[in-house]
């Protein structure tokens, strides 16, 4: 699920609006809204869609990691919510006030809180499982049905248009050189 890199990328930029707003830093609300919408389009209708019709089904049906599919259900739901929120709070009129951008903030922190471990555990433990409760064959054709879908809802290759949006959004923050993170020891 490549698709995850997307969103690792996105929680990058939100930590570093975060940053921004508690050092009282401006910061651009244009790239903030894109990214929530990028969050919205990639992520939850496409990405979490496909888990939630595809793959915890088979899960339930399996009756395999069944706790797991639910609670990842549920911050499916609480993480389109947080989504809705941010997009309210990053205009540019409501990040002029302090009681706004710390809603904001909260927003965003509740978001990265959360699907930071989200992804983990499906990278870790739901995605290495579902190879287990599926065939080889019913695995491939799962991946072209996916493709399939993919080419449908973003008129092309989705996710080189999303990597690619996800970059403009870093570079706007200035979060895109990739050297800049190394530390120096």
């Amino acid at each position: 699920m490549r698709e995850h890199g997307v969103l690792k990328r996105v929680l990058l930029i939100y930590r570093d609006v975060i940053d921004r707003i508690d050092a009282r830093k401006d910061f651009p609300p244009d790239v903030v809204i894109s990214s929530a919408r990028l969050i919205r389009s990639f992520v939850e209708d496409y990405h979490e869609k496909l888990e939630e019709d595809y793959l915890f089904p088979r899960f339930r049906k399996a009756n395999r990691l069944v706790d797991l599919v639910d609670i990842l259900n549920v911050q499916h739901q609480r993480g389109r919510v947080l989504t809705d929120r941010t997009m309210q709070l990053a205009t540019a009129s409501a990040v002029k006030d302090a009681g706004q951008r710390a809603n904001l903030r909260n927003a965003l922190y509740q978001f990265v809180r959360m699907y930071e471990p989200h992804e983990a555990r499906e990278d870790t433990v739901l995605f290495p499982a579902f190879r287990k409760i599926v065939s080889k064959h019913e695995y491939d054709s799962l991946g072209e049905e996916f493709e399939k879908k993919e080419n449908q809802i973003f008129h092309g290759d989705g996710f080189e248009k999303n990597v690619d949006a996800v970059a403009d959004l870093e570079k706007k923050l200035g979060i895109y050189d990739l050297a800049q993170f190394t530390p120096k020891v």
